[in-house]
């Protein structure tokens, strides 16, 4: 259960963020200006439900990048547990590590969440689908980890 969800809404302009991938190279928003992005937030590397995600939009990354999209995974993880993962699954997009949740609280999804009684916070899985000007066209928070791509491309 999640208690609160983005502040953010369609329309908006995607917050700004610089980070660091699974390499430790800085990643910027800005820098894919012109492009269209997927900007996916999910809780942990490694776990069943991000990995489900992840192969999914693995699986489907010629058709994201024929409609001229590029794919980002952020998570509170940091660099080395990225880069497992990425290579574990060989992971074709940059996974950025929030280890300071800079980007996940600008974004609004840093949440106080509950499982088993236990209330804590942690990221809520959600994806932004930002236009080639940087605003935000579609904000996906009921994310269906298995089939996420037929989400983002509404097929």
């Amino acid at each position: 259960m999640v208690s609160a969800q983005s502040t953010l809404k369609i329309g908006d302009k995607a917050p700004a963020f610089t980070g660091k991938d699974q390499d430790g190279k800085s990643v910027a928003l800005s820098s894919f200006a012109g492009k269209k992005v997927v900007l996916y937030f999910y809780p942990k590397d490694q776990t069943p439900g991000c990995t489900a995600q992840a192969c999914n939009l693995r699986d489907n990354i010629d058709m994201l990048t024929q409609q001229g999209y590029v794919v980002l995974g952020v998570s509170t993880d940091d660099e080395a547990s990225h880069r497992a993962f990425r290579e574990k699954y060989n992971l074709p997009f940059t996974l950025i590590a929030d280890t300071d949740k800079s980007i996940t609280q600008s974004y609004g999804v840093w949440v106080e969440k509950e499982r088993e009684g236990k209330k804590f916070m942690g990221t809520a899985r959600t994806t932004f689908l930002i236009n080639e000007k940087g605003v935000i066209t579609d904000i996906i928070s009921n994310v269906d980890t298995a089939n996420h791509t037929s989400q983002i491309v509404k097929q």
